[in-house]
This record gives structure tokens, C-alpha cells and sequence, in this order.
């Protein structure tokens, strides 16, 4: 089998894996809950003091409601992770949740986010991993007040599925901005990857602390790919910033480990996993367009209005560093439905969500 014969034929596999996964349209967590940047953010950077905002078009130009705030032209990865997870409607963003959906999960995901409070905060205001977690902390207590009886709220909680994204702009809006940020002169490469893993991992351990008992840990993207890392940094005839992309894998094999150290700390009741993003976004290398953006871009975003490329289907991302719908469409079937050892570790989702 070539290996265009090789990708067809996986690519039939996850189709069909996921249309078994879906047949019942039964759901398989009670709720859901999600922890990131603009990878995930679906509206909650829209009223804070930012320059960081994604709603207006032509973002949402392909997703039902329009732009609501999500940095891409329809879905994000999470958007689907949570329709093959069963969820009939999207999960609101936490600036906006209110009760009458809040038990089904929240979305706390925030554009320009880090795991370090810093992170991002030379473009405006952001809600960064710990605040998320507080925000979490609150979500806590209304569901409790709704449910009135703590231990089935906790007991509830449980069950639930959690995904975490996050990392990215500990690099792309901190390290590699050497201008505003010191990090790069603190931390060695090598150093400052163990340094956001440990933080990393205390910030798991809180939301393990806080009942979430089913984690997905998602690895991070190559972003020295980005059309805006390349744009800033130029690649030396290389198709990416392979310094960015050296310095971003550093971090990534801290997680697989980290993953595995919870996994071992909390083996009686809590199962996380890895989800390996160079591995599931193995197939993005069949989209033609692979590091400029569908839209016209300022300051790395879309022009507001403007019109994008007409066929989205074409490019791999959305703007100077957002995936496009397709692009989130391969990571999200693969992280569900993994293919091969390396895009899930010790679980893809569809398996997490059994246990």
C-alpha cells in the first residue's frame, strides 16, 4: 500500500469509527468542562479589555451562530470534541453561562492565555490558566446551589470529561518575545520547559483537587509553523521556524511524563491523558495551503470585515495563528479516535469517556 493508499484508508477508519461512535447520539459524560486560550476561547475575551477578540466577521463566517468570539471560521477542536461526546449544543463560555445550562459544562478558554500569569498580557486583559481555575471554583458552587446536595454535586463532577489546552502562548506571547518578556534571559530553552511543565502540573492538580476525575491534557501545535512566527522570525528556507518548533518539543515531552506522574499519584480514582498534536495533526501536510492565512491580516488577526479565501478547506489556518475548521477537524477525530500509539497516551477521549 503507497502511502496515498495508506492515508486514504485512514481516513475511512476514523469516518467510520466515528459514525459507530455517533449512531446512538447517546451522551457520554454528563458534562463538560474546558480549560484554554484561543485555541478553545468561544466568546469570553469579547468583553474584556483586550485586543485579543475574535467577534466580528469574517470569523464564524462557516459556524452557525456566527462570531461569537471563536478565533476560526467555524468550529474549534473543542466545539467537536464535544459533539462526538454526545452534547447536543455547544458549551457556553463562562462569561456568559447561565444556570439553566451550567451542569452540562462551561467554557473557560480565554485568547492570549498562559500557565503563566504574564503570559499574554502586553495585548490587553486575559483569563489565564489560575484564574480559570478560580472561575471554575465559582461554577463549583452554582451548580451545588442548584443541585442542592453537595455530594451528588461532587460525585457529578466526577463523571465529567475535562480538556485542557494550553501552553501556547507561554512561548508565542512570553519567551519568544524577548522585548517585552524576560524569560528567555532567566530560563535556558531546556530549563524554561521543566519550569511551565512544573507549574503545568500543579495547575492539574488543583483541578484534580476541584473532582475533575477524567483530564485530557492536550500537547502543543508547531508553532514556529504559524504563518505569524514565520512572518516575525523568518525560516531560513525551512518550511517553519525550526528553532520555535525545537523549543515548543522541549515542553511537549515534559507532558507525556507529567501525565503519566498524575496518572500514578491517582491511580485509584482519576485517569488523565496525552494528547500528542504533532501526531494528530500528522494529516494537515494533504492541505495545500499550509502557512499563509485564509483571511486578510493586521496584527496577526483578520481585517474586521474583510473577505477570506473562498475555500476554507484549502488552508490550514484561519489567520497569522489560528487553524482553519479542517485543520481542527483532523486534530479533533484523531484525538477522539486515535490512529496510532503516538496521538493519544494512554487514552484517546473516546476511551476516556468510558472509563
Amino acid at each position: 500500500m503507497n502511502p496515498d493508499q495508506l492515508n486514504l484508508f485512514y481516513r475511512i477508519l476514523i469516518f467510520v469509527g466515528l459514525l459507530h461512535s455517533q449512531a446512538s447520539c447517546k451522551l457520554q459524560v454528563p458534562c463538560y468542562f474546558i480549560f484554554g486560550d484561543s485555541l478553545v476561547d468561544s466568546g469570553n475575551n469579547n468583553g474584556l479589555k483586550t485586543a485579543v477578540k475574535a467577534n466580528f466577521p469574517p470569523y464564524g463566517i462557516d459556524f452557525p451562530e456566527g462570531a461569537t468570539g471563536r478565533f476560526t471560521n467555524g468550529q474549534t477542536v473543542a466545539d467537536m470534541i464535544g459533539q462526538y461526546l454526545g452534547f447536543v449544543n455547544f458549551i457556553p463560555p463562562y462569561a456568559t453561562v447561565t444556570d439553566k445550562v451550567i451542569s452540562t459544562g462551561v467554557n473557560y478558554g480565554s485568547g492570549s492565555a498562559g500557565i503563566r500569569e504574564e503570559s499574554g498580557n502586553f495585548v490587553g486583559d486575559r483569563i489565564s490558566m489560575d484564574r480559570q481555575l478560580l472561575n471554575h471554583v465559582t461554577t463549583i458552587s452554582r451548580i451545588s446551589a442548584l443541585q442542592r446536595n453537595k455530594t451528588f454535586t461532587n460525585e457529578y463532577l466526577m463523571k465529567c470529561i475535562y480538556l485542557a489546552n494550553m501552553g501556547s502562548n507561554d512561548y508565542v506571547s512570553n519567551y519568544f518575545i524577548p522585548s517585552i518578556y524576560n524569560t528567555s534571559n532567566i530560563y535556558t530553552v531546556e530549563e524554561y520547559a521543566v519550569v511551565l511543565a512544573e507549574q503545568y502540573y500543579e495547575q492539574l492538580t488543583k483541578l484534580y483537587n476541584l473532582g475533575a476525575r477524567k483530564i485530557i491534557v492536550f500537547g502543543l501545535g508547531q508553532l514556529g509553523c504559524m504563518p505569524g512566527e514565520i512572518a516575525l522570525h523568518g525560516t531560513n528556507g525551512k518550511p517553519c521556524v525550526e528553532w520555535i518548533n525545537d523549543a515548543v518539543k522541549l515542553f511537549n515531552e515534559q507532558l507525556k511524563p507529567l501525565v503519566e506522574k498524575l496518572n500514578k499519584e491517582h491511580y485509584c480514582d482519576a485517569k488523565f491523558t496525552f494528547i500528542n498534536i504533532t501526531s494528530t495533526s500528522a494529516p494537515q501536510g494533504d492541505i495545500p495551503n499550509s502557512n499563509v492565512p485564509c483571511c486578510q491580516v493586521t496584527n496577526g488577526q483578520c481585517v474586521p470585515n474583510s473577505i477570506p479565501c473562498p475555500n476554507r478547506d484549502l488552508y490550514m489556518y484561519y489567520d497569522s495563528f489560528h487553524p482553519t475548521e479542517v485543520a481542527n477537524t483532523i486534530i479533533a477525530k484523531r484525538s477522539y479516535i486515535a490512529l496510532s500509539p503516538m496521538d493519544a497516551s494512554p487514552y484517546d477521549i473516546s476511551h476516556l469517556a468510558r472509563l
